[in-house]
């Protein structure tokens, strides 16, 4: 892996998520303020559940940090989807994942022609200029 570049494969189980966010946690833990990487680990985990209900084959998570932004992208083996602006009724379990990565990012989208959707953070720690070349380790 180089520096401040997450890629890791997923299962498609409910562990997924979990996996996600502990794998962002363990690389960028060192780079990202507290705040940012909560952020990071709440949208993955948005998208990660979203491709393990809703997607096909394998499960790829993607992140790269650079100077000022952190970079996401989650992608599966389907033919995509085009997102439609909405809002599920606020008492509806279901739904909400795409309307709270559009609130709580800085960008996001949808690739054409596949399932690969990302999003983009603005950082603002200084360490963001030195992302980290190995994942934390815990004991």
């Amino acid at each position: 892996m180089t520096s401040g570049r997450l890629e890791r494969e997923l299962p498609r189980t409910h562990d997924a998520p979990w996996l996600a966010r502990r794998s962002l946690g363990d690389w960028f833990a060192a780079a990202l303020a507290p705040d940012e990487l909560h952020r990071a680990k709440l949208l993955t985990s948005e998208l990660v559940t979203n491709a393990v209900l809703h997607g096909r084959g394998q499960i790829a998570l993607g992140a790269r940090l650079n100077d000022s932004r952190l970079r996401v992208e989650v992608a599966d083996e389907g033919p995509g989807f085009e997102y439609v602006v909405g809002r599920a009724p606020f008492d509806r379990l279901r739904g909400h994942g795409l309307a709270i990565v559009d609130a709580e990012s800085d960008g996001w989208g949808v690739a054409q022609g596949q399932t690969r959707v990302w999003f983009e953070l603005a950082v603002s720690t200084p360490a963001a200029a030195q992302a980290p070349t190995q994942p934390r380790r815990r004991s």
